[in-house]
């Protein structure tokens, strides 16, 4: 089992880089960011871009493998956001990990002036902009037309360290979006169902994990050729609460077949709410034992 922790991009360098740093040493396998241009009662706060975040994270870290928690097609395209990941995977050394989601409602559409797509043709949106981004990281030259996105003659030299590409973490909850990363993800992320009661939420996550085993198998790959990575934070109760608690889920998480699970770095209040001495004991407690 492996243990990775989102560090939200709302703190200036001076502030953020330590955090950074101490995911490293403290032992956690891969360190995130959110990618949004403003995020639900955050709004309104301090809040800085992903990719100069991971840029500036890779520069102060060595081992810890880096990513988006997840890219949006709300407000990129594939052509330009293929540079960005192929930039992000050199300077870390082949560090990245690519998180990308369908884009959800809400301000990031907003502040745009676009309107919100309803379910179905965000995506249809979101399987454009995995296979075209996928097309233009693993071919020297892209020429390609979708109902949302388009590249004529988009190079790609000199692509990623990684290859064919950095691995690809897409984030599905329903059975198309399992297409998705049957075809194309190298690991799948699920936040779970929407709900505030945790015991329905354990059940969701039963059940979308067996959803993606027919999924892959459908597909022609074995349930165990994706990593499957579990936001522990969606399910009504905040992952890092205690280290009890930690245990606990990530036990849960490891029985359900998970390889990875995801926790955010404790804020002060609101959103993430808890104390960075949980941090400190998990790090000293229970990750050490994950590598025994």
């Amino acid at each position: 089992m492996r243990v990775g922790i989102v560090i939200l991009p709302e703190h200036r360098w001076w502030a953020a880089e330590p955090k950074w740093r101490a995911a490293e040493e403290y032992g956690f396998d891969h360190a995130w960011t959110y990618d949004h241009l403003g995020w639900r009662s955050l709004v309104d706060g301090p809040w800085f871009s992903a990719v100069p975040t991971l840029t500036a994270a890779a520069l102060v870290t060595s081992r810890i493998r880096l990513g988006t928690y997840v890219a949006s097609p709300n407000f990129r395209h594939p052509v330009p956001f293929a540079r960005e990941v192929a930039a992000l995977d050199d300077v870390s050394d082949g560090r990245l990990l690519v998180g990308v989601g369908a884009g959800g409602a809400g301000y990031d559409v907003e502040v745009l002036g676009g309107r919100e797509l309803p379910p179905r043709a965000r995506v249809d949106r979101y399987g454009e902009f995995v296979e075209l981004l996928d097309t233009v990281l693993t071919n020297d030259r892209t020429t390609w037309r979708g109902d949302y996105y388009e590249a004529v003659d988009a190079r790609s030299a000199p692509g990623c360290v990684q290859r064919p590409r950095a691995p690809f973490v897409l984030a599905a909850n329903g059975r198309r979006s399992m297409r998705l990363v049957a075809r194309h993800g190298d690991g799948w992320v699920t936040t779970g169902r929407q709900t505030e009661d945790e015991r329905e939420w354990w059940s969701s996550v039963v059940e979308l994990s067996a959803l993606m085993d027919e999924v892959l198998s459908s597909e022609n790959r074995g349930s165990t050729s994706v990593d499957r990575y579990l936001s522990l934070d969606s399910g009504g109760a905040y992952g890092l609460t205690s280290v009890e608690y930690f245990r606990d889920a990530l036990g849960r998480a490891g029985e359900l077949g998970f390889t990875d699970v995801v926790v955010h770095w404790p804020r002060s209040d609101g959103p993430y709410a808890g104390h960075e001495s949980v941090v400190e004991e998990i790090a000293a407690e229970v990750l050490p034992a994950l590598r025994s």
